[in-house]
């Protein structure tokens, strides 16, 4: 066949309507193909980050739960320990002074000790409460003084024992000067009429607080 002859038969291929429609269905296959492998990773990709979004979302919901978990039912803990401190107020914060003097004084009795120097005094008003101080010399034997600790101690009106030092020893009796708080509501402890107690740095060692004298 003649050189003519071959191109001619090529011109006649590419003029054909077949070829070019297989020309452009190869060209649209390879495009598909393209768009296809696109479409696939960004698929993928969108599926990953979805996933890490998801999994974020749920550790900062967790959090969230881990830190308002302490607040819940925080209203019903809040009126619980107000009615806990109205609670312990009336049964053992006592409602006047001289139900304090008086106290002390049964206890002492009960108790077999003798009080004397007996002298209250307040401290600064607080805004619930404010202390009520008594320095005392305290004499008897060490088993009395002891019993009277002990029901001072868990009587109900709120005692608590601020400090105690021997003064003195003959015998068998000792002689303690001891000093004790308790608590009057803040109007109570105004109408008691008590002076106000001296600062620590005001009171010597074996002086005794100013106030109204007991036993």
């Amino acid at each position: 066949m003649s050189a003519d002859g071959s191109s001619s038969t090529w011109r006649e291929r590419l003029a054909s309507p077949l070829t070019w429609h297989v020309a452009g269905f190869a060209v649209l296959l390879v495009l598909a193909i393209v768009l296809a492998v696109r479409l696939g990773l960004d698929w993928a990709a969108m599926n990953s980050n979805s996933g890490d979004v998801l999994a974020g979302k749920q550790i900062q919901l967790k959090a969230l739960e881990i830190q308002t978990a302490p607040l819940r039912g925080l209203d019903q803990r809040v009126e619980k320990s107000r009615q806990q401190i109205d609670a312990f107020y009336k049964k053992r914060i006592p409602p006047d002074y001289s139900l304090i003097s008086t106290r002390i004084g049964e206890l002492a009795v009960s108790s077999g000790v003798r009080l004397s120097r007996v002298q209250y005094a307040q401290g600064k008003p607080g805004s619930a409460l404010t202390e009520i101080s008594m320095d005392a010399g305290i004499s008897g034997d060490y088993r009395a003084i002891m019993h009277f600790m002990n029901s001072l101690e868990r009587d109900q009106i709120f005692f608590i024992i601020r400090g105690m030092s021997l003064t003195g020893q003959q015998g068998g009796l000792v002689n303690l000067r001891l000093r004790v708080s308790t608590w009057l509501r803040p109007a109570d402890a105004a109408a008691s009429g008590l002076p106000m107690a001296p600062s620590p740095g005001d009171e010597s060692p074996n002086a005794a607080a100013p106030g109204k004298e007991g036993e």
